[in-house]
């Protein structure tokens, strides 16, 4: 199955603009920045914009969620730390109407939808099995794999992983470097089905200062990146955050495009992890023993 390959990966961390908008209101006096809390107007909101751009080219991608625990369940030492607070304002519930649909939209068009393991359940087994078993109760079957929030990792976390019948993780690579830095192709750390797909492109890893984004340097990574995978028959992963296609962030979301399109022209195979899983047997000739704690977005 060595054969050059796009996987497509959306981490859902923020489909609602909340706290951001009241932030950017008072930091720059400018009350239409309320509008974004407005339903309808919310530009984190782009799961339907995400499955126009890739159904118009043909493809399907992963959609990975995210069941953070509220403030109530969390430790003291928790509560006193600003991180959890910030997780606590960006949180939503998978089984709330408005997400319980669109999920279930993704789910039955074909798109896969796995799971985000919420920030401290990367060393919490049952914690883990908890937010797997919220996603299937929404989707009604099993999910197959997702990735940590953060990238957080323990040298446990694949075995949780796997305890709790995920086939995959893409947890492993970086928020602030793109590349093949752990191989060309999926690795087998247990010597069985279990896959790790390594991350190679972060969308946030190819923008600026102050999250401005240099479309052409950022091209030109894309570029190399796929020449790459493709002179070495790579599978490479990209991670591109819904919110990162709409209009608070431009040039992100003509540059997830053409990055499809210039695969697609290159030959490669384009989708889900999961659907990369189905097109064949795994060799199991690329064991991995780093599985070192990492705490990057």
């Amino acid at each position: 199955m060595s054969e050059f390959a796009l996987c497509l990966t959306h981490d859902v961390d923020r489909p609602y603009k909340n706290y951001q908008a009241v932030y950017e209101a008072i930091r720059e006096r400018d009350l239409a920045r309320l509008g974004a809390l407005r339903p309808g107007d919310d530009p984190y909101w782009q799961f339907e914009s995400l499955m126009d751009l890739e159904g118009e080219l043909g493809v399907r991608s992963a959609f990975y969620f995210l069941s953070e625990p509220g403030l109530r369940d969390r430790s003291l030492r928790q509560w006193l730390r600003p991180r959890y607070w910030l997780e606590h304002c960006g949180r939503y519930d998978i089984d709330a109407p408005r997400m319980a649909h669109i999920i279930e939209a993704l789910d039955t068009r074909g798109w896969e939808v796995g799971l985000h393991g919420s920030y401290d359940s990367y060393d919490d087994r049952e914690r883990l099995r908890v937010e797997k078993e919220m996603i299937e109760g929404v989707v009604g079957h099993s999910v197959r794999g997702g990735r940590q929030h953060f990238l957080n990792r323990s040298s446990e976390t694949w075995d949780h992983h796997r305890a709790i019948g995920l086939e995959y993780d893409s947890s492993l690579g970086s928020s602030t470097e793109c590349g093949f830095d752990h191989g060309y192709e999926p690795l087998y750390p247990f010597d069985d089905d279990f896959t790790v797909f390594p991350l190679t492109i972060m969308e946030v890893a190819l923008g600026g200062a102050n999250g401005t984004l240099d479309e052409a340097a950022a091209w030109a990574d894309c570029e190399r990146l796929l020449d790459e995978a493709a002179a070495n028959d790579a599978v490479m992963t990209v991670l591109w955050h819904p919110r990162y296609v709409g209009p608070d962030f431009p040039g992100y979301r003509d540059l997830y495009r053409r990055l499809i399109e210039r695969a697609l022209e290159m030959g490669a195979w384009v989708g889900p992890p999961g659907a990369y899983l189905d097109r064949g047997e795994p060799d199991h000739e690329t064991p991995v023993s780093d599985a070192s704690t990492s705490a990057t977005d």
